[in-house]
């Protein structure tokens, strides 16, 4: 397995202002007499965060890890596998999630000889690097384990779909899940139920939806970080904004309730722009000089950007706030080992931090790690820090039910419309704001409008003029709830079918309310954008699901 392989860059969105509110995560639902078990690939941030869910909101529990950095591998299994002071069992800890594999295999042929054996493992979590979603995910199918995998599901269309047919064969006695944390918050659930149940604007005719990815916080995951070179990983728009365009199809193409007859609408025109507008060297301030590095440069006490204003001082999540989460055990990942010890933690962050490349590093070494000193404007990122996305949809109306003698034409043409009328969407991803990934969005209808943030939702009534304002409940600072919310509903599906006698068809579409299907087509709107961005050209949606052979699956 590949040096920093777990999935480790993202945080629990404004989870600290959350949390000071004291906002709790959700009771758990009722433990089973045999509660499902689950395996965790990858234990960085996901991982973790993942886990903690699992831990306090769901009636599963965490067996066994994989991770390939010992520190990181034993904390996790100190914290959530060891319990009552015993030493886990057999099969708890893994090296590389292939020894897992390999391990399982000959699990079961033990089992099956009649050998008493450590009980196995119900579902995984897959929280590794992006890139490596695709290898792990095509390995476990034919393990028959349910999985949920963290976003995006892949770094192209073509791992996507061989993953669509590798979990085709097991769909009818498996679950699965992508980690589109944003559909399971409280907020976006009740916004959806406004717009497509309740029908609190009438027919949805434009979403203009923007997320703020916060100006230090796209330094660090997307120029010093990760998802900095779409050559290793993947572009912006699918690293960071999988989750918006999921959202825009939810609430725009997917049918009313998950598990319906009723045909997708969808998308007929996608276009897009975008570039690296800023964080890139021609940007460099001139006091910079020739300086690749904070920790050298003249200019590093007055530049917002400056490493040790961003991971040691005060400001922000710093070393002397005495944060030791994110993005801090990003850049040291045995943080917890200095004891909170902050003089004791500051050389080896700074030691961290000093840490750069010229010329003469090998391209694989440049590759191989992230340079979380590295002056901004002058790292190898080429990822967009600012992207347009306009989808647009034609009216593509259900064969009426209302007959004429009950309805005039008119009336009938609109029933049969409804929200299956012309419409479209606007997305802005944008690197350079002071708001960290607290989402805004309008919607506008043929009889109402909607503004919602992160927290508030707002719908304007033009028939009445009155304005009705909502607040939905935080159930904790992930993702606004969406973190512990897909967490709880993936784990509640795994139940149903373990120990209820569900079928997996049924547990998927009542508890994950997403189809395979619906996981690839919010995957395909990403690639199309992305093929409009890089050509400069209008994408009919329909013909390029069809020339990429993609047309049953988009269109299921």
């Amino acid at each position: 397995m590949a040096p920093h392989s777990t999935q480790d860059a993202e945080p629990s969105e404004f989870s600290d202002s959350v949390l000071a509110n004291g906002v709790r995560p959700p009771t758990p639902p009722p433990m089973s007499a045999s509660p499902p078990r689950v395996l965790v690939i990858g234990a960085g941030s996901r991982g973790h965060i993942y886990s903690q869910c699992i831990a306090e909101s769901s009636n599963g529990v965490v067996v066994a890890v994989c991770e390939p950095h010992t520190y990181k591998r034993e904390e996790f299994v100190r914290t959530y596998i060891q319990r009552d002071g015993k030493e886990p069992p057999e099969g708890s800890s893994f090296n590389d999630w292939r020894d897992f594999i390999q391990w399982e295999i000959r699990r079961r042929e033990r089992e099956a000889a009649g050998e008493d054996v450590p009980e196995g493992v119900d579902a995984a979590f897959v929280c590794v690097r992006d890139e490596m979603h695709h290898d792990v995910v095509v390995a476990l199918a034919p393990l028959d384990l349910h999985i949920m995998c963290e976003k995006p599901l892949a770094g192209n269309l073509d791992q996507c779909v061989a993953m669509y047919q590798a979990l085709t064969p097991s769909r009818s006695r498996k679950v699965f899940s992508v980690g589109h944390v944003l559909r399971y918050s409280p907020h976006n659930i009740l916004l959806r139920k406004l717009l497509l149940e309740d029908r609190a604007v009438g027919d949805t005719l434009s979403i203009v939806h923007t997320e703020p990815v916060g100006y230090w916080h796209f330094a660090h995951s997307y120029v010093r970080g990760n998802w900095r070179k779409e050559s290793t990983t993947a572009p912006s728009l699918l690293a960071k904004s999988c989750h918006d365009m999921d959202i825009l199809l939810w609430l725009m193409c997917s049918p009313t309730r998950a598990g319906s007859d009723e045909p997708p609408h969808i998308p007929t025109e996608v276009t897009s722009m975008g570039s690296l507008q800023f964080f890139r060297k021609s940007r460099k301030p001139k006091a910079a000089g020739a300086a690749t590095n904070c920790l050298s440069c003249p200019a590093e006490p007055e530049c917002i950007y400056s490493s040790k204003r961003i991971y040691e001082s005060p400001r922000h999540y710093g070393l002397e706030t005495g944060n030791r989460s994110w993005p801090i055990n990003i850049v040291l990942p045995d943080i917890e080992s200095f004891g909170g010890d902050i003089e004791r933690a500051r050389p080896a962050l700074l030691q961290r931090l000093a840490e750069d490349y010229d010329e003469n590093t090998p391209q694989e070494v440049v590759d191989g790690k992230n340079w979380f000193g590295r002056c901004v404007f002058e790292s190898d990122n080429d990822v967009c820090d600012e992207q347009v996305v306009n989808i647009k949809w034609d009216d593509d109306p259900l064969p009426s039910t209302t007959s004429s003698s009950s309805s005039s034409p008119s009336s009938a043409a609109d029933d049969s419309v409804g929200n299956r009328g012309a419409k479209q969407a606007t997305f802005h991803m944008i690197a350079q704001t002071k708001k960290q990934c607290e989402r805004f969005t309008n919607i506008y209808g043929t009889a109402g409008e909607i503004y919602a943030d992160s927290y508030t939702i707002t719908v304007e009534d033009y028939k009445t003029g009155a304005t009705r304002s909502y607040t939905p409940k935080l159930e904790s600072g992930g993702h606004g709830g969406g973190d512990h919310g897909i967490t709880r509903q993936f784990i509640l599906a795994v139940d149903k079918v373990k120990n209820h006698g569900w079928d997996a068809p049924r547990a998927q579409s009542e508890f994950i309310g997403c189809s395979l299907e619906e996981i690839v087509r919010s995957h395909a709107i990403v690639f199309a954008a992305e093929d409009s961005r890089r050509g400069r050209k209008y994408v009919d949606f329909k013909t390029w699901c069809a020339e990429k052979d993609i047309a049953a699956i988009a269109a299921s």
